[in-house]
């Protein structure tokens, strides 16, 4: 017993000795800071004791995407690659200013390494309040002339969509303000909202290449690249919103109006002739977008029927199948917001113009007529008594008997293409009537 009594009290003393040490000869270790040259040997780490010019070499070894990984280890390894990449050398190897004449391959491999450097400047600015961040970052990229709207005229310049695609990945998963942020530090780099109060106030088609060019720059760079639809409205939104209602409609029609095989706008193809639907779904998509919420603080319903109908006579009014593909394009609760605008305002003829041609489209692209039949049933509902009831019903029925002849007139007025493609349109109505009411009266008699 007196052994282990012993042997116990033994080791507490050692013990205790032992912290006593550790408690008066400890010395912190001092911070590690990258050195200059004359005092890298000091420090232990092993990337530390390394001369800077080796340290350089190992990071010309590295990819961009190896080198936004490596700049996480430490904030001191994060000023030091910051330092690193503010060199020209670097910029100029690794920032690619040509964005031409490049084959598919080559094309998706560059907007690639556009997403790479963003994921490297998010990561090596991290710690920077977001001013400083924007500065440091767009010093970089604001002297490349295919970066910037009018500096290059190639057809096939990918600049945009290698902007888009690093700015996507830098601000993915910033607030709502720092992307405001954003949008005023490209605002005052690339100048778009002066170009856009230049092309939205001017008449249409006059200045075709500033409007192609703008198209091109909001779509690729900061409408285009979003996956998710939160973020297209967001920037769409910061777009229109410093414009009245009228050129809202001017900037969504350049923004996503139809495009001409040259590359122009084609705001006198939406007067003469009817456009497929490919021709218009971006325009109706991008509605859609905003009419899916009209609660934003920006919008609301009736801004966005003054947008719409303002929007149907740009430059002129609209091939009325052109309205009526729009309308069926985007849906059923924007076409009957529509058609019901139109019916508590008495507009009865202009309505009921609207419901043929609807009918006629339905016929044309394939839609169930059962769609048309129970969005005429919705307007019906509208009015409150029998008689407006049956005077709406009669209006509709005068207005297949006007159309049907105006197109038969058309087709008979000579051989041209026109003509025999009159004549084509004027059999389909005549099929979308009799289908449309032999659904109606199924309707009415179930």
């Amino acid at each position: 017993m007196e052994r282990k009594a012993y042997r116990k009290a033994r080791r507490y003393t050692v013990t205790r000795n032992f912290k006593q040490y550790r408690r008066t000869n400890h010395r912190p270790h001092p911070a590690r800071t990258f050195l200059p040259h004359s005092q890298c040997n000091i420090s232990v780490s092993v990337f530390h004791r390394l001369p800077l010019e080796v340290f350089d070499i190992i990071l010309d070894k590295l990819s961009v995407l190896e080198i936004s990984v490596f700049c996480m280890v430490s904030k001191e390894i994060t000023r030091y690659v910051v330092d690193y990449i503010s060199t020209h050398a670097w910029k100029s190897k690794m920032i690619t200013e040509s964005f031409h004449s490049f084959t598919c391959l080559e094309q998706r491999y560059t907007i690639g390494h556009y997403r790479d450097l963003g994921l490297l400047f998010k990561r090596c600015t991290l710690l920077l309040p977001t001013k400083e961040r924007l500065k440091f970052i767009f010093s970089k990229f604001s002297q490349i002339p295919c970066f910037m709207i009018e500096q290059c005229s190639s057809p096939d310049c990918i600049g945009f969509s290698s902007l888009g695609a690093f700015l996507q990945i830098l601000i993915a998963g910033w607030d709502e303000l720092e992307c405001h942020r954003v949008f005023n530090f490209l605002c005052d780099i690339t100048n778009p909202l002066q170009k856009i109060e230049a092309v939205v106030t001017g008449k249409p088609g006059v200045r075709w290449d500033q409007e192609l060019q703008l198209r091109l720059f909001c779509r690729q760079v900061l409408l285009d690249p979003w996956p998710n639809h939160p973020e297209s409205r967001f920037w769409l939104t910061l777009l229109l919103k410093p414009w009245p209602l009228v050129c809202q409609a001017r900037l969504l029609l350049i923004l996503y109006g139809p495009l001409l095989e040259e590359g122009t706008l084609g705001w006198q193809d939406l007067v003469v002739r009817g456009l497929p639907h490919s021709a218009l779904w971006d325009l109706a998509r991008a509605l859609l977008l905003l009419f899916d919420h009209v609660e934003d603080r920006h919008l609301t319903t009736n801004s966005m029927l003054t947008i719409l109908e303002e929007l149907i006579v740009i430059p002129r009014p609209w091939y009325v199948e052109n309205v009526a593909r729009l309308l069926v394009l985007c849906g059923s609760s924007l076409c009957y917001a529509i058609l019901a605008n139109k019916a508590i305002n008495g507009r009865l003829t202009e309505m009921s113009r609207l419901i043929v041609y609807i009918i006629l489209v339905c016929e044309k692209d394939g839609y169930h007529m059962s769609w048309a039949v129970k969005l005429v049933q919705q307007i019906c509902m509208v009015f409150s008594t029998a008689s407006e009831k049956f005077r709406f019903i009669q209006h509709v029925e005068n207005m297949f008997s006007a159309v049907t002849r105006e197109i038969f007139e058309f087709s008979v007025a000579g051989n041209h293409f026109e003509d025999r493609e009159a004549f084509q349109t004027l059999c389909i109505l005549l099929d979308s009537s009799a289908r449309f009411h032999a659904k109606f009266l199924h309707m009415l008699l179930r």
